[in-house]
């Protein structure tokens, strides 16, 4: 299974990163907008974990990674976690597709958690 990761938070990424490898997963992290898009662009994901704010702009890139994922066509569940999720952040989450919206910080179990769920019913739905 494979896990693109994308904030830009390097304890984050680091902790994150981590954690699911060494829960088996195969983990590819991204700390900025372009680099999440060239991985998406060239690599297939099973889940992809996304913070809304990539830089210290406090700007909403990972807007722009959710609409590369719906505008390309890529299959993939996607989680957005965030400690910046306004009601109208929330609301253009939902319109991208995203219904998986988790706050910071997180405990990394219970992202497993979700995200077993989510390659799960992938899973039943490939059989």
């Amino acid at each position: 299974m494979r896990l693109l990761i994308i904030d830009d938070e390097p304890a984050a990424l680091f902790a994150m990163s981590a954690y699911f490898d060494q829960s088996g997963w195969s983990v590819d992290c991204a700390g900025e907008l372009e680099e999440a898009q060239a991985l998406l662009a060239n690599i297939r994901y099973d889940v992809v974990i996304v913070d809304i704010r990539l830089s210290g702009l406090q700007q909403a890139e990972g807007l722009h990674v959710l609409s590369f994922i719906r505008d390309r066509g890529i299959e993939v569940p996607a989680i957005v976690l965030t400690a910046y999720a306004t009601d109208e952040v929330r609301q253009e989450i939902h319109r991208l597709g995203v219904s998986h919206i988790l706050g910071k910080p997180q405990p990394l179990e219970s992202i497993a958690a979700l995200i077993n769920s989510l390659t799960s019913v992938s899973a039943d739905r490939c059989n």
